[in-house]
This record gives C-alpha cells, structure tokens and sequence, in this order.
C-alpha cells in the first residue's frame, strides 16, 4: 500500500519532503491529467509494485477520488506528453526508473490511472 502526502510543486525542495502536484496539471476529482511526481527511493517506492486494474485513492480538500491503473510505461526524461491535457479525469505518477539504480536514473516511470465513478454512500 502507498500512502502519500503530496505538496504544490515538483521542484526538488518540494521533492525533498513529499510527493508533488506537477504545476500547470488538473488537481486530483477535476477534468484533465493530473500529474503527481515523487523519488523512487522514497515516497514511490510502493510503485515498483503497482499493476494494471490496481486502485488508487487520493483525498483532497474536496473528497476522496478514485483511480483505477490502465498503463505503466518507461519512458525518457523528456517525454512530455504523459503530461498532456485529457478531457477526461487521468491520474498520472512520475518516478525515476530503474527503481534500484544507483544515482541519476537514465528513465521514468509512469502510472496512468482513469478516474472510477464515485460508489454510493451506504
């Protein structure tokens, strides 16, 4: 189980403390890609372990919002486009990858998640 706490920001002080909500992206339960990035040998490091159809809880301010994993990928530092806008509500996890490398990882890891209607109160 991953549990997070996650900052505005993604530059390294935020980095540093916790996970961070990538500037210019949705925020977590709006429309959009909202991307979150984290170190791999600290707060993501659940990550490694993550699998398609896996859920994703993330509470906000605004409620707690679901997601469920469609993809993870490996993909170069500068590929950007994970990043993109989505008309529909997408959570996207950045991490360094190889989780077990030693020093500055060549690549990223990524975990696209589709947001999952909200269950009913019982």
């Amino acid at each position: 189980m991953l549990s997070a706490i996650v900052v505005e920001g993604d530059g390294d002080k935020q980095l540093e403390l916790a996970a961070g909500h990538v500037p210019g992206t949705a925020f977590p339960g709006e429309p959009g890609n909202s991307g979150i990035s984290g170190h791999r040998d600290t707060v993501f490091r659940a990550l490694r372990l993550i699998r398609k159809n896996d859920e994703i809880a993330v509470t906000t301010h605004r409620g707690e919002f679901t997601y469920r994993v469609t993809s993870t990928q490996i993909v170069h530092p500068g590929a950007i486009h994970v990043l993109f806008p989505t008309k529909s509500e997408v959570l996207t996890l950045v991490t360094c990858y190889p989780f077990y490398f030693v020093g500055p990882a060549p690549q990223r890891f990524i975990v696209r998640a589709e947001r999952v209607a909200d269950r009913p109160e019982k």
